[in-house]
C-alpha cells in the first residue's frame, strides 16, 4: 500500500477508529477481569461490556495503543510509514509528518510499535532456503575507558553485530531480474544480535555460536546459504548448508 492508497483507505480519524474496532472484533475481545470473550458493544460510550461480569473494555485497552491519547489516525500513519519503506523513520520525522507539537508522545508511540513488531517476529520461523550473513549497525559506544580510542569500521565499539537471516525463493519475474539482477524474492527476516565487545570482533566468532543462534529460528531441513566464512562451518545436521557468494538480496 503506497501513501495514496493509504489515504484512500484511511482518510480521517473516524475511518481509522472504525477499522481498528473491526479488527479488534475479528480477533476477539477478552475481558480483563474474568477472561470472558462474550461482550455487548455500548455505542454511547464506545466500550465493550462483558456479558458475564459487566466489566467494560475500551477500544484501546489491551492493545499497543493502551494509555495513549494520540489519535487513531496518528497511530495508523506512524505504522504505515514504519512498515512501508526500506529505511526507517525517526521520531522527529514522524512528528513532522503528523504535525504534532510534542516530541515525547511520538517517541513513546514508535517505541511501542517497534516493541510489538519484535514480539510478532517470535510468531514465525524461517523455512525453505535461508540466506545468512553478518551485518553491522551503529548503536552506542560501549567504551568504558575514556582514553580508549574509538575504532573505525568493522569492529567499532559503536557498532552492534547482527546475524541477518532472510528467506528467499526463486521466482519467474523478468522485471525482478532486470531491476535487481537476481531471480529471488525476499520473504521473512530474522536479525538476532551477537555478543558485543572489541575482543569478540577481533578474535572472530566461533562456529558453535551461530549454530546456537539459529536454533529455533529456522525450520529443520531448511537449506542455508552463506558465504565461505569459517564461522559458517558448524551448522547442525538438521539443515543442509551451501557456501556461495550471496547476492544483494539481504540488503536490497
Amino acid at each position: 500500500m503506497n501513501i495514496l492508497d493509504f489515504y484512500k483507505n484511511y482518510p480521517d480519524e473516524q475511518t481509522c477508529k472504525s477499522a481498528f474496532i473491526e479488527r479488534r472484533v475479528s480477533e476477539g475481545v477478552k475481558c480483563n477481569r474474568c477472561q470472558n470473550t462474550n461482550h455487548y458493544w455500548k455505542s454511547g460510550v464506545e466500550q465493550w461490556q462483558c456479558k458475564s461480569c459487566g466489566f467494560r473494555t475500551t477500544i484501546k485497552s489491551g492493545t499497543v495503543m493502551q494509555g495513549s491519547r494520540m489519535s487513531f489516525q496518528s497511530w495508523f500513519i506512524a505504522m504505515h510509514l514504519l512498515t512501508s519503506t526500506k529505511k526507517s523513520f525517526s521520531a522527529k520525522e514522524i512528528q513532522r509528518q503528523i504535525g504534532h507539537n510534542r516530541y515525547e508522545p511520538i517517541w513513546a508511540m514508535l517505541h511501542k510499535i517497534r516493541s510489538v513488531m519484535g514480539l510478532r517476529d517470535n510468531e514465525y520461523t524461517l523455512e525453505n532456503e535461508v540466506e545468512l550473513d553478518e551485518g553491522f549497525f551503529e548503536t552506542v559506544s560501549i567504551t568504558k575507558d575514556k582514553n580508549e580510542p574509538i575504532k573505525r569500521g568493522r569492529g567499532s565499539q559503536r557498532q552492534t553485530m547482527v546475524l541477518v537471516m532472510a528467506e528467499s525463493k526463486e521466482v519467474n519475474d523478468p522485471q525482478l531480474n532486470k531491476k535487481h539482477g537476481c531471480s529471488k524474492k525476499l520473504g521473512f527476516l530474522k536479525m538476532p544480535c551477537l555478543p558485543a565487545g572489541r575482543k569478540v570482533f577481533e578474535g572472530g566468532y566461533k562456529a558453535e555460536l551461530f549454530d546456537q543462534k539459529i536454533e529455533g529460528l529456522i525450520v529443520e531441513k531448511s537449506h542455508i546459504v552463506s558465504d565461505d566464512s569459517k564461522s559458517y562451518v558448524n551448522f547442525s545436521d538438521k539443515y543442509t548448508h551451501q557456501n556461495q557468494k550471496i547476492p544483494n538480496l539481504l540488503y536490497s
